[in-house]
């Protein structure tokens, strides 16, 4: 019965741990913050590996005890300061919590800083066909 009831609350608290977006939500709202159109496939498959769109996806601890955190799963060792005091690089200059949040500008902000300094190989998933954004505008 405990069980049921934790399953529950769980469930209706659901909604509070950040939304679900889409291919096209993603990449407009992406493309109003300023990315480039010619990365906004590659960003969309990413999120769709990563996080299935959930804004407030954590990931499970990783080897180091870090984790990733966000639509994008950035991770907390090196772009954020996760809320357990655990140390980090903290390069995005940003709690990990504010990655987790509905308003993706953190989550595409420190994404584009991470693009910059490591490429795409710090995702990996979508090196191959790209799903069209073409009906999204």
């Amino acid at each position: 019965m405990k069980t049921f009831i934790v399953l529950v609350v769980l469930a209706l608290a659901a909604p509070a741990f950040g939304r679900t977006m889409d291919r096209c939500s993603l990449a407009r709202e992406m493309s109003d913050l300023g990315v480039p159109r010619d990365q906004l496939a590659r960003w969309t498959c990413i999120a769709d590996h990563k996080s299935n769109y959930r804004t407030g996806a954590v990931g499970p601890e990783n080897f180091d005890g870090s984790h990733d955190y966000g639509i994008f799963q950035i991770n907390s060792f090196y772009w954020c300061q996760p809320a357990n005091g655990r140390f980090s690089h903290n390069e995005c200059s940003l709690s990990c919590n504010a990655l987790l949040t509905d308003d993706i500008t953190n989550s595409v902000r420190c994404s584009q800083k991470i693009l910059g300094i490591q490429g795409w190989s710090a995702w990996v998933g979508c090196e191959g066909s790209l799903p069209s954004i073409d009906g999204c505008f």
